[in-house]
Formats: C-alpha cells, structure tokens, sequence
C-alpha cells in the first residue's frame, strides 16, 4: 500500500514539474451563441452544447436575442456503407462515416467561418456470429467520430477572431 503510494505522488510529481496539463476547453472570444439547424435530439448537439458551456468565456442561449453569433448546422449525417463481402454476398466490412457541415455567423448576418464540412471514417470489420458485439462497436466507434468532429468545431471557434 505504502509503495503505490509512493509511486502515485512520484508520477505525480513528474508529470506537474514537465508542464503537464490536463486539456481544457479553449476560450472563445464571445460570450453567447446559438446552436440552430440540429435535428432533433441530435447527440452532436448535446456534446456540442456541453463543450461549449464547459469552456469559462461563452455559454449557449436559445433565443437570437441573447445570442452574438449563432452556429448554424447545415447537415449533421450518420452513414453505414458495406465496403466488403463474402464469395457468398455476406458482409464482411462495413465503412461508418459521421457527417458534420456548418457555419457560424454573426446575429447581424457577417459570416464569420463560412460552410465547412467536416468528415469522420472508420472501418469495421463484422460477423454475424458477433453481431451483438458488433453492434456495441458500431455504437463506440460513432460516439468517438462525434468526440472528434466536437474537439474540431471547438478549435475553429476559437479561432474566430471578430464577430
């Protein structure tokens, strides 16, 4: 018991005298947006909408009026395409792509990042003889292509400089 927690407080120590800091949300340079276009119960929207409150500088409004710029989701898609099958037409691979297209402009109309999309792969082996397993891996692998396409949407509104 003594010796973990030596361990703990020695990695401890290592890892605050490097500079290691834990990732943060990045400050955005306004203090209100709303998020519009989203289908509904989007779980794009919910991470998005988490992130984004999570960082110390803005938070998100329903209303226009309280809004400075809004984000307007453009298309927000979820695909599954058959990249390989079997001698005997059995699905062997499947393609799962995560489809993000937005813009972000001012309340007075100022585009200020114009239509961008934003695109996630991942390939996924299956076997019906694991479908329920397949099934969960499809699942994780969709919330980490989310997880993705947020930490991008982040980092280029944090790059907006005026609004």
């Amino acid at each position: 018991m003594l010796t973990t927690r030596r361990t703990f407080l020695l990695a401890t120590s290592v890892l605050a005298s490097c500079g290691f800091e834990l990732r943060r949300a990045p400050e955005l340079r306004f203090r209100t947006i709303q998020l519009t276009g989203f289908r509904p119960r989007s779980p794009l929207l919910t991470e998005l909408r988490t992130s984004i409150n999570a960082s110390t500088t803005t938070l998100v409004v329903e209303g226009l009026a309280q809004a400075q710029v809004v984000l307007e989701a453009i298309d927000d898609a979820r695909e599954k395409v058959v990249v390989a099958s079997s001698a005997v037409g059995r699905v062997t691979e499947f393609q799962l792509r995560e489809r993000f297209t937005f813009r972000l402009k001012s309340v007075s109309g100022r585009e200020l990042i114009p239509k961008t999309e934003l695109l996630q792969n991942r390939d996924m082996s299956y076997t019906e003889s694991a479908a329920l397993g397949k099934e969960q891996e499809e699942a994780f692998l969709y919330r980490t292509m989310q997880s993705d396409i947020v930490a991008q949407v982040m980092r280029r509104l944090a790059s907006t400089q005026t609004f």
